[in-house]
């Protein structure tokens, strides 16, 4: 078996044990000792402890001869107390299995003999039934019986299979007993060894415990001195701050002094500045004045000069018509004439015009000169070190090139000084090309066209000096140093063999190795230390003749790693192959390389040997990134992705504190920014070489001056590489790289990427300012042996945020007279409007036309002008100049001028008309994008072509904080609507830069180390006003931003709606009082109407008394007009005005500008609720355009409110609200909703549906709380135009019911069959709400057992040996149920009571009536749960009591009954007896006999028929119970109508009673009613040793 397998392995080891010990100089002792080489891993703790001992005492040393022990011994006590372990828990575990298989036989034996039992039983049974002749008995008792027979052989068999496993359990347990005793002796040795190293083990623990204490105390003085130490240093520190604090005040005070001295000079400034504005508007005024007396005399002089221009127009006609009619006289073709006449005259215009030209060029040309006059004479006083230029510093592209050929060939990184040449190399270079002539430029452009290819195709070299200079050096020295490698490795015979010459095989020059290797070389790639790894070669015959292959062996250094399993084949004819295989085991973390050796019979060959660890593999998918051109504001991102294709995890960070060449600073623009931004953009740290350059790109005499001044005062070229480690470079480079310029990183700077992982890098591009940005970083790595990949970024940042999609528009081949369309789409990135002017060169108005030629572009959206084209026959000598030469294609310029880019004039854009005697005021509005001084003239123009310029001077300041957006448009947003808008406040602050507003001038730049305050900043809303803005204030830190959500919720404002309810107020009363004036002139027409003559015995008809005219004034009978302070919210008034309001509602629009205060720093210390200073210089304006509509969607229920409020409601309720919203629009709308909260309280039951004009629609809401809190949500109803907010609200309460009836049994007592008894129960409810309720039957609920036999299987089941009912015991024979409850369900108020009326009403006798009543709310929850009990029997006696003889259950068939005659008096012995079994049990204790107590209650039913009466009841033989000991009081008496009597027995042991014997007696009891009924009641007695 299994289990003595088990059981071998320790034994055997405790016999190899013993056998050691008893046999010490034996072979058994020699395998012990070799067994104490290698220890088990378990036993490694204790090699430890022996590495602790410091040679004192050896933890082995026995306790009783002193000796020292070998670690070997003491091991093998461990491992030898470990088998013992072992071996006890084995007999452990069989002991447990003898004693388990006792207890099953045990077990099943008495199975057996209680199916036996069960069988004599059934057979006996078997017999009755067959003497009484009960088929359908028998068959049921035999199949029962041939079970038993069944189950009695399964018994058997499985006591047969049980006493065979405890055979040989007990054979095993025996069998390890055996063993115990054999290892006796042993276990006492271990024992003794076991109490010798416990106290080794303690006298080491007591000496450990001693060095303890000691490095305790060591530590507590080192610790005190500590503490001292920093006692005096915090006393040093707290002087050194009371001096600060000292000298700080007094620095104070002297800047309160300066302080006053400045306020002092700008007040008077201010003064001199206001008396300057005086003179200046008198001036103004007189100027206006002379200008209306010039336009007078304008007029005049204009009507004058028209009356002349139209008499000289009339000469200039008769003229040219003399002319016409002369020619024609004269026979000449007068068109053709006056044609070559104007052409003439244009020819020479176009002359005059190119001669202009010629010289403004001319001019052009000696303003360069003067300009790079200066720049000469200071380069003659500074001359750099020109170095000799090559001709691939003409050509950039072969420099490039060359660069790069070095750069693969020479792996080695360059030193600092070559990088210091190489970049001064670069900037002179640029700096020449960019100041020489343009003439210059033409031909170097011309000379880079011509070699177009010298870049990129290195196989035949144009410059043979390059490649003979450097490469051949570099290879020359690479091969010397391969070919000392290799002599130096190799052994001379296996040179000489290797560099055989190839031989011939059959005439056939054999190329190549005779010997084909599959893998061609044996790469053992990504190897870890402590593996070893194999590689299987196959080579391949491909020799022409039969060959074969020798193993000669492997390079010297990898003898060590590798070895190669090599069978020689033999020979091997053309085409065969053979195996082998190579086995490597690194020893070293290195790469390793080399080559398996083999010899043939035509030349030997060699099979490269590589060897990789694991590498970092790093790739970026592209190095250099060109965001292009963007606008100044825009936000733009790329993403580029890093990917380790090698083995080995590394962790990456982005690095861009590298020197930064002068290409990655701005470079501005000349076509956009003056010579004054220029200068004050650009920073103190900026180098001589990037200043050279903005000379060189200057765009004015100015500039030029200035910089060519800093150019003297700054040290030439040769200063750069100084430059490049200044200290304020530094302090920008320790910068983030988020800060450095317009280029920025992302999120991910650095972490760690995985083995074959990719990883996203972002870079983001925001331009601030216009020109060209540049940033190169690189991406380090933490592995040594990668290098860092470096990445280049560029972007173009442009200042005008007006482009043409597209620029070039390609019209084909075109016909003469024909007319050609196309659009010209123009895109505006602005948040204002701008104007647009499209202009067509002179040459092409006559053939080509752009409409409309002036338009506004509205912010952040396109404009498109239609562009027609059509050539007329004279196409080629108007536009001769725009034909290329060559292609003979016609390439026209046009031109789209934008204005307004900065300046802004209102009203009208600044067109209008001004009467005589008429003022005009005009709004100049001025937006900076920089902050800096601007000076500019604006020209106006009136329609006699007259310019009044007018010269602005503005000062642009940058707030601390910005907006990412200073105007909101909301969209059109209806009453009761809401629109949100997200912006964000950012603090751009890095440094800590005060910036003197006066005057512009930054301060001087301060350390790395101060950085600037936080900024605190509040939004100012007018009141009142439907915006909010979300947080109003805060406070942000630099560089920090923070979300601000603006809505705009438009709402009928209070009094806009009492005024209305007061408009609808007076109006009914106006109707009323009309309606009462017709009423009044009809019904006196009608008394005229009436007739008056009644002399005909006619009476005049009666006024009915209710149709009289009232004298009262009807203004009394009118109410007085309500106050509008009257009107309150929610009033009937109220509702109606703002539904009049919402139907009537009219287009709004309202802008608001709201003020963002910003402070200059947080509240000094010493008063942190002081206001902290603030600066309106730094107050930022968000203009807010607010237009509301009319709500297409309204709602009409609830007076208008959209909050539906449940109240309390009972937890597990649920109450069902309504309300309605109707379509005011003249559109039908699909309505939609949100959706609630799946797993909250409220619910939408019905769906939404499409409503039509003027239709409504009612939503269904329901609220079922499930705990006891509030709850509120907002359920939105959406169309398209608006969403409607409904705020729902309610509140869960516990309810708290209690019921009369604590709970338990309801016994409704004894019942006449046929006849009911009620019993009421009071429900009370103690909560706020009302509750509903459910009373349920478990005889009607669903879930109840099953009837039939099979309930009544699961009912014995349940109950047998059990003295309690079932739940649901007998019902009606008729199917009523017999326990009803009314009402079954209700809801009782809150506060109030309910009553519960139960009712029992049998149909036929019974004492087994039975049900459960169960009273639950609509949550679910229990309040009372009732057991409902009765009885029910055909007589008014009834005996109860005793113990039961049957199971709860009544019979499944129902009694026979028939007709028996009336029974007499003498026929009342002959009736059966009823049984009833009384036990009684006395109780012996201390000595003393306490007597058995029993009750019998004997009682008489109450009942509606009134021949009913009283009873009685008699015991007979009561002389014989007390000779047993019983005493039964009282033996008869009589029982009234509805009443009970308690019959009590008593028994006490007489005198000769034996210990433990029944007395058992039977005595009958007679009861009397209207029938007799006697009762064989049998006592049982017995004495037990305690009371029950």
């Amino acid at each position: 078996m299994d289990v003595e397998e088990d059981r071998e392995s320790p034994f055997d080891d405790e016999a190899s044990d013993s056998t050691d010990e008893d046999n010490e100089d034996g072979p058994g002792h020699e395998s012990f000792k070799e067994e104490e080489v290698a220890l088990p891993p378990d036993f490694e703790w204790l090699e430890e402890l022996y590495k602790e001992d410091d040679g004192d005492g050896d933890l082995a040393v026995a306790a009783v001869s002193g000796e020292k022990r070998s670690y070997a011994e003491t091991a093998r006590m461990f491992k030898l107390r470990r088998n013992l372990d072992q071996l006890d828990c084995f007999h452990r575990q069989k002991e447990h299995d003898v004693q388990k298989a006792r207890e099953e036989l045990k077990l099943c034996r008495q199975n057996i003999e209680s199916v036996l039992e069960q069988r004599e039983n059934l057979e006996e049974k078997m017999e009755e039934q067959k003497a009484a002749d009960n088929s359908v008995a028998v068959f049921r008792t035999r199949a029962q019986h041939k079970l038993l027979c069944q189950k009695l052989q399964s018994e058997e068999e499985l006591e047969g299979h049980i006493n065979t496993e405890l055979k040989q359990q007990e054979l095993e347990l025996s069998e390890v007993e055996v063993e115990l005793g054999r290892f006796s002796s042993l276990r006492q040795e271990v024992q003794e060894e076991e109490r010798a190293f416990g106290v080794l083990k303690k006298q080491k623990a007591t000496k450990r415990l001693q060095q303890k204490r000691k490095a305790s105390q060591h530590q507590q003085l080192r610790m005190q001195h500590l503490r001292d130490k920093q006692a005096s240093m915090l006393k040093k520190e707290e002087a050194e701050c009371q001096r600060k604090i000292e000298e700080g005040r007094a620095s104070r005070k002297v800047a309160a002094k300066y302080l006053k001295e400045t306020i002092k000079s700008m007040q008077q400034q201010e003064a001199e500045k206001e008396q300057q504005n005086r003179e200046l508007l008198e001036k103004r005024m007189q100027a206006v004045k002379s200008l209306k007396s010039n336009i007078a005399a304008t007029q005049e002089s204009l009507r004058v000069n028209q009356s002349r221009a139209r008499a000289k127009a009339q000469k200039e006609e008769q003229r040219q018509r003399q002319l016409r009619e002369s020619l024609q006289a004269e026979g000449f073709n007068s068109i053709q004439h006056m044609y070559q006449q104007k052409q003439l005259e244009e020819m020479q215009r176009k002359q005059e015009q190119l001669e202009e030209r010629q010289k403004s060029k001319r001019v052009e040309i000696v303003e360069k000169i003067l300009q790079e006059g200066p720049l000469v004479e200071s380069r003659k006083r500074n001359p750099p070190p020109t170095p000799k230029l090559s001709l691939t510093d003409k050509y950039p592209s072969l420099r490039r090139a060359r660069e790069k050929l070095l750069h693969y060939l020479d792996r080695r990184p360059p030193t600092a000084t070559e990088e210091r040449a190489a970049i001064q190399l670069r900037d002179f270079s640029s700096s020449s090309s960019a100041s020489s002539d343009v003439d210059d430029q033409e031909e170097s452009t011309n000379q880079e066209e011509d070699h177009p290819s010298l870049s990129d195709s290195l196989a035949e070299p144009e410059f043979s000096g390059l490649w003979d200079q450097n490469y051949k050096k570099l290879l020359n020295e690479k091969t010397t140093l391969e070919q000392a490698e290799v002599k130096q490795e190799e052994p001379a015979m296996a040179i000489g063999k290797l560099n055989l010459p190839p031989k011939k095989v059959l005439e056939k020059e054999l190329k190549g190795p005779p010997f084909l290797s599959k893998p061609e070389v044996i790469l053992f790639k990504d190897f870890e230390l402590g593996k070893t790894y194999k590689k299987k070669i196959v080579l391949t015959n491909i020799s022409y003749i039969t060959n074969h292959c020798k193993l000669l062996g492997v390079s010297t250094h990898l003898k060590d790693f590798i070895t190669i399993n090599f069978d020689p084949p033999g020979s091997l004819s053309t085409g065969m192959s053979c195996d082998t295989q190579a086995v490597f085991q690194p020893m070293i973390n290195e790469d390793l390389e080399g080559e398996v050796r083999f010899a043939s019979a035509v030349c030997p060959f060699s099979v490269p040997v590589r060897c990789t660890i694991k590498k970092c593999d790093m790739k970026v998918d592209n190095q250099f990134i060109d965001f292009g051109s963007h606008v100044v504001g825009q936000t733009v991102s790329w993403t580029i992705t890093l990917t380790n294709k090698g083995a080995l995890a590394s962790r990456f960070s982005l690095d861009t504190s590298a020197c930064l060449s002068p290409e990655t600073s701005h470079v501005q623009m000349a076509s956009h920014v003056s010579a004054n931004t220029s200068q004050e953009t650009s920073s103190p740290n900026t180098t001589s070489d990037s200043q050279s350059s903005s000379v060189s790109m200057g765009t004015g005499k100015l500039q030029a001056e200035e910089e060519s001044q800093e150019l003297s005062e700054h040290p030439g070229p040769g200063a750069i590489p100084e430059t490049c480690v200044s200290t304020d470079v530094d302090a920008q480079m320790d910068q983030s790289n988020s800060d450095f310029g317009d280029i920025s990183l992302g999120n991910v700077k650095e972490g760690e990427i995985g083995p074959f992982e990719s990883i996203r890098l972002e870079v983001i591009f925001t331009p601030t300012i216009p020109g060209e940005s540049k940033l190169d970083f690189h991406i380090r790595f933490s592995d040594l042996t990668s290098k860092p990949i470096p990445i280049q970024v560029k972007g173009v940042a442009v200042s005008v945020p007006v482009w043409v999609v597209q620029p070039s528009i390609d019209l084909k081949i075109c016909m003469f007279d024909r007319l050609y369309q196309d659009s010209i789409v123009v895109q505006s990135r602005a948040s204002t409007a701008l104007k647009l002017t499209f202009e067509v060169c002179p040459e092409m108005r006559k053939h080509m036309e752009i409409l409309p030629k002036t338009g506004f572009i509205q912010a952040q959206s396109r404009f498109k002008a239609q562009l027609k084209f059509l050539p007329r026959i004279s196409l080629s000598k108007d536009a001769m100049e725009l034909f290329d030469e060559d292609t003979g294609v016609l390439e026209v310029p046009l031109t789209v001028l934008v204005a307004g880019q900065f300046m802004e004039v209102q009203p009208n854009d600044g067109f209008g008309t001004l009467l005589p005697q008429e003022t005009l005021e005009v709004d100049l509005i001025f937006s900076a994008n920089k902050a800096k001084e601007y000076s500019f003239q604006l020209h106006c123009k009136s329609g006699i072509n007259r310019d009044f310029p007018v010269t602005c001077q503005a000062v642009g300041v940058r707030p601390p904080l910005q907006l990412s957006h200073s105007l909101v448009q909301f969209g059109a947003t209806a009453v009761g609507d809401r629109s949100t808008a997200m912006l964000y406040l950012t603090n751009h602050q890095t440094n800590h830069q005060t910036i003197n507003h006066q005057n512009q001038q930054p301060a001087p730049p301060v350390t790395k180390d101060t950085m600037a305050p936080p900024r605190m900043f509040s939004f100012s809303l007018p009141q009142p006003s439907d915006l909010s803005i979300t947080p109003s204030a805060g406070r942000l830190l630099p560089g920090e931003r923070c979300l601000i959500q603006v809505t705009f919720r438009p709402r009928l404002l209070d009094d806009d709606i009492r005024e209305e309810a007061l408009r609808l107020f007076l109006r009914a009363k106006l109707l009323r009082e009309k309606e009462l004036e017709r009423s009044r002139q009809a019904e006196l027409e009608a008394k005229k109407d009436l007739p008056v003559e009644t002399s005909k015995g006619k009476k005049a008809p009666v006024i009915p008394k209710n149709s009289k005219v009232s004298d009262v004034p009807q203004t009394e009978l009118l109410t007085e007009s309500p106050e509008p302070a009257d009107i309150q919210p929610g009033s009937e008034h109220f509702e109606e005005a703002r539904a009049s309001l919402l139907y009537s509602f009219t287009q709004r629009y309202s802008e608001h500008t709201v003020s963002c205060f910003v402070s200059d720093g947080d509240p000094p210390e010493e008063d942190l609720q002081a206001q902290p200073a603030w600066s309106s210089f730094n107050t930022l304006y968000l203009q807010l355009q607010c237009p509301t509509v009319q709500p297409p969607l309204v709602v009409t229920s609830n007076n208008g409110h959209k909050s539906i409020d449940f109240h309390q409601v009972a937890v597990g309720e649920k109450v069902v609200k309504r309300f309605t919203v109707q379509n005011i629009s003249k559109e039908s709308l699909d309505l939609r909703s949100s959706v609630l909260d799946v797993h909250g309280p409220f619910s939408l039951l019905n769906a939404l549906r499409c409503i039509r004009p003027g239709e409504t629609h009612t939503l269904v809401l329901a609220f079922s709380p499930s705990l006891e809190k509030k709850f509120s949500e907002t359920l939105e109803v959406r169309c398209q135009k608006m969403t409607l907010e409904m705020t729902l609200r309610g509140e869960g309460v516990l309810p708290a019911v209690t019921c009369s009836h604590p709970g338990g049994l309801l016994d409704l007592g004894y019942v006449l069959e046929k006849e009911s008894t009620l019993h009421v129960l009071k429900m009370q409810n103690s909560s706020a709400v009302a509750v509903g309720f459910r009373v349920q039957l478990a005889s009607l609920c669903p879930s109840r057992p099953p009837g039939g036999a099979d309930g009544v299987a699961s009912l014995l089941g349940r109950y047998s040996g059990s003295q309690l009912q079932p739940t649901v015991g007998t019902q009606n024979l008729s199917g009523l149920s017999v326990f009803s409850v009314l009402p079954a369900e209700g809801s009782i108020a809150p506060g109030q009571s309910q009553d519960l009326m139960v009712s029992f009403q049998p149909d036929h006798p019974s004492v087994c009536y039975s049900d459960r009543m169960t009273v639950e709310l609509r949550n679910k929850s229990v309040v009372c749960v009732l057991d409902l009990r009765g009885a029910a029997s055909s007589h008014n006696m009834y005996l109860c009591g005793g113990d039961p003889l049957t199971v709860p259950i009544e019979s499944l068939l129902p009694p026979l009954i028939t007709a028996q005659p009336q029974i007499t008096e003498s026929e009342v012995m002959e009736k059966p007896t009823i049984p009833v079994l009384v036990t009684l049990r006395a109780g012996y204790s201390g000595g003393a006999i306490n007597p058995a107590v029993r009750e019998l209650q004997v009682g008489s039913i109450r009942s509606t028929q009134p021949s009913k009466k009283s009873g009685e009841f008699h015991w007979e033989n009561v002389a014989s119970l007390q000779q047993q000991g019983f005493t039964v009081e009282p033996s008869k008496g009589i029982v009234e109508t509805g009443h009970k009597r308690t019959v009590t027995i008593t028994w006490s042991p007489h005198s000769g009673y034996k210990p433990y014997e029944v007395v058992q007696t039977c005595v009958p009891l007679t009861l009397k009613g209207d029938e007799t009924n006697v009762y064989r009641v049998t006592l049982m007695a017995t004495l037990s040793s305690a009371a029950d």
